[in-house]
């Protein structure tokens, strides 16, 4: 079982930056890859980044449309993995989940849910 809960969306400007939280718990929850997602209004679930499970090799991945501008990492501190992102768009609003998977893009079985990033232009 893995338990997930999101923080940290709100109201931005273009051109801010962001940092969304997504705290893990669970007896499985180090055995998964962990992976942000989000989903825009008339649009179908968008992957967005990656990061491995504790105690396997070093792995990130990002979709093509947030590399360079977002950073998946995780807080051990806290037990939470976090997405940093930076100059965000309006095209960027969306409900952003987390989700702890089997594989990096997908077989995603625990979903959190979701935090509202609003970002006006």
């Amino acid at each position: 079982q893995v338990q997930l809960q999101e923080s940290g969306g709100g109201l931005v400007q273009t051109g801010d930056s962001l940092t969304i939280s997504c705290q893990v718990s669970g007896r499985d929850a180090t055995t998964r890859f962990m992976g942000w997602f989000r989903l825009a209004p008339g649009k179908e679930r968008e992957f967005l980044a990656t990061i491995n499970a504790y105690g396997m090799p070093y792995y990130q991945d990002y979709s093509d449309s947030v590399r360079g501008r977002f950073t998946i990492f995780r807080d051990h501190a806290r037990n939470t993995v976090d997405l940093q992102m930076n100059s965000l768009q309006p095209e960027d609003t969306a409900v952003y989940y987390c989700a702890a998977g089997a594989s990096p893009r997908d077989n995603y079985d625990y979903w959190g849910q979701g935090t509202q990033v609003i970002v006006s232009s």
